[in-house]
């Protein structure tokens, strides 16, 4: 990690283990070393949105003690800052919003529910982040200065409701469990897969500090608009590093420091991590170009 520069440990605490029993499983692709990851289990929560529409969160769900949540929002950064000392550490969210509904319904029920009747998907969801609000209340006490707050609210091509929904519904909510954190002193740090430039605007009214994208999301536009006010992390192709040629790892590495290098928050990573399968000569290449074109 000292080698490689290690600036930014990006982790959450809070996933869906949260929701229990109240989870679908849409099965998981290989991904992590040795494919632990791969999963075939698919199952449904929901077979009718009446029913979505009517679920009661805290019945279902349940309310967390505070002071125990405190506790382990603290021991979860401490563990991070005695593994890696010299990183900005943190600890955090994942399932903020629409990522935790994603993770009640999956795809097929959140589509056809948000489909059926906007209005009434819009209450779940406010319902949703009142629930989810008792763990923000307790991360804004504890000790970590910086928080990840985690929601893929778009998938690659972009927004997948109707941008209107968003602002009716997502940013909103949003903003007063951001507000929480920062009157509490805290740095949020804004991470969503996908492309999210539609929203970077709105996203950035909602108090956070800093940006963590994939390739998708444009970066430059963040740069220039925000480069000199907010930290932003990303957001090589990890593809590039998969599959392309010295000349594309060069090329790929060289658009993200020509947009990063005059921010004075910018972290180059690579978006969406480096998977197992990516060949090292590949990997140190792409490094070894890193500390090339870094210099300030």
């Amino acid at each position: 990690m000292k080698a490689w520069n290690y600036d930014f440990a990006f982790n959450v605490l809070t996933h869906y283990p949260e929701l229990g029993s109240y989870r679908t499983k849409m099965g998981h692709a290989e991904y992590a070393d040795s494919g632990m990851d791969f999963d075939t289990e698919i199952s449904r929560l929901f077979d009718d949105p009446e029913d979505v529409f009517e679920f009661d969160f805290f019945e279902s769900l349940g309310r967390r003690d505070k002071h125990e949540l405190i506790k382990k929002y603290n021991d979860d950064y401490d563990s991070m800052v005695n593994g890696i000392p010299n990183a900005v550490n943190m600890t955090g969210i994942y399932i903020t919003c629409m990522s935790g509904l994603i993770y009640l319904l999956g795809w097929d029920m959140l589509l056809m529910a948000a489909g059926m009747d906007s209005k009434r998907f819009g209450e779940f969801t406010n319902r949703y982040v009142k629930w989810i609000s008792q763990f923000f209340n307790a991360l804004a006490e504890c000790k970590a200065p910086v928080v990840a707050i985690h929601d893929d609210i778009v998938w690659t091509s972009g927004a997948f409701l109707h941008p209107s929904w968003y602002r009716k519904y997502i940013f909103p909510n949003y903003k007063p469990l951001f507000d929480l954190l920062r009157q509490s002193g805290k740095k949020i740090v804004f991470i969503s897969d996908g492309d999210y430039t539609e929203f970077i605007d709105d996203i950035a009214a909602c108090g956070i500090h800093a940006f963590m994208l994939e390739p998708m999301t444009d970066m430059a536009y963040i740069a220039e608009k925000y480069g000199k006010t907010h930290a932003f992390v990303g957001n090589a192709d990890t593809r590039i590093l998969l599959s392309g040629s010295k000349e594309d790892i060069y090329g790929e590495v060289k658009r993200c420091m020509d947009i990063g290098i005059n921010c004075p928050g910018f972290f180059m990573a690579v978006g969406n991590h480096i998977p197992a399968n990516t060949p090292v000569e590949n990997a140190l290449y792409y490094n070894e170009i890193y500390e090339k074109l870094s210099k300030r």
